[in-house]
Formats: structure tokens, sequence, C-alpha cells
């Protein structure tokens, strides 16, 4: 009897000490904006920028990345943030009626997309996408929901390079007019 107390004891501190980890996928234009939204959240346990909803293999930012957007890869703790708390972070975080791009990043490469990889997910960004257009009606909302596919990593030296470069970083965003348009969309809500 001891060694079964024993063992479920070790059991039940192995599976309460592994924590629950999930992704979530987003493009938002510039993915060191995007990244920065996310990296400070409660419950993010990490922001990687990369490309995605491409087909091309090994998309690079000084090389070729045709077809992909401009994402992030969100891992957190779904315990401590909801994949809903996600969805309402990335609208606040884009302008959804920019077709061309966003805020000063222009082409198909910053356009904003959700991607997600599962029935449930799918559904939360759909009704999402819902609210937004019921709360903007007579505005075309240009977000696209996709599947999650391959996400491939940009290169290192764009990996947090809002704390790597912040004068740089806080110049670009500031001159790309991201937060003064999130603003003016989504008021005292829009992230910075």
């Amino acid at each position: 009897m001891r060694k079964l107390c024993i063992f479920l004891g070790l059991l039940f501190f192995a599976l309460g000490a592994r924590a629950e980890t999930a992704q979530a996928y987003f493009a938002g234009g510039c993915f060191w904006c995007m990244e920065s939204n996310y990296q400070d959240k409660e419950g993010v346990l990490d922001v990687i920028s990369g490309f995605t909803g491409g087909t091309l293999e090994n998309p690079s930012y000084k090389g070729n990345h045709e077809g992909h957007f401009e994402a992030i890869k969100v891992s957190y703790d779904p315990q401590k943030i909801s994949y809903q708390q996600l969805l309402d972070l990335f609208w606040v975080s884009i302008d959804p009626f920019d077709n061309e791009g966003q805020f000063c990043d222009k082409g198909f490469s910053y356009r904003s997309a959700i991607f997600t990889s599962d029935p449930v997910e799918k559904r939360l960004a759909a009704e999402s996408l819902q609210a937004v257009q019921a709360r903007f009606p007579g505005q075309e909302v240009y977000t696209e929901l996709r599947d999650a596919g391959a996400f491939w990593p940009v290169e290192e030296y764009h990996q947090d390079y809002y704390l790597k470069n912040p004068v740089r970083y806080n110049y670009y965003r500031w001159n790309c007019g991201r937060d003064k348009r999130t603003k003016e969309i989504w008021g005292d809500a829009a992230a910075h």
C-alpha cells in the first residue's frame, strides 16, 4: 500500500508539474510590433517572429518569402491566458480595414490574418471577426482567417528586435503610425 501511495503521489506531482503549453499564430504587419505587443502579457511564455501561410520552404527576410505573411507564433499557458484573450489583443493591435498591408508597410506579406489550428480556435476566430464586423458596420474587414500550417522563424537578428534595438524600434513604430492609427480605431483599448 505504501508503494502505491508513493507511486500515486509521484504521478500526481508529475502531472501537476507539467505545464500545458499551446500555440497561436497571428499576422498583423511588422512582426517586431506584434511580438512586442504580446511578449509581456501574463501567461505568454514566448513569442517568435517568422513567416507562415505560404508554400515556399525556408523563407528568409533578406531572401525569398513570397506568398508568406510576416507572423508571430505565441506560446502560452492556457491556464493563465486564454485564446480568446490573445484574439482580443490581436484585433486592437491591427488595422483590420487595410487590405494593402499594415500601417506604413504595404504588400502581401504585411496583411493581417489569424491562423487557426483546430475547430475551437476556428470558431473563436470566426466569432471575433463577426464581432469586429458588427462593431464597424459599413466598413470592410480584410483580416483573413486561415488554417495554420508550417511556421518558419525569421533570422535571429529579427527576434526580440524591440529589446535589442529599442531606439530604432520605437522610431520605426512611431514613424509608421501604428499606435496613432490603432488608437483612432480602438480608442483606449489599442495595444501599444
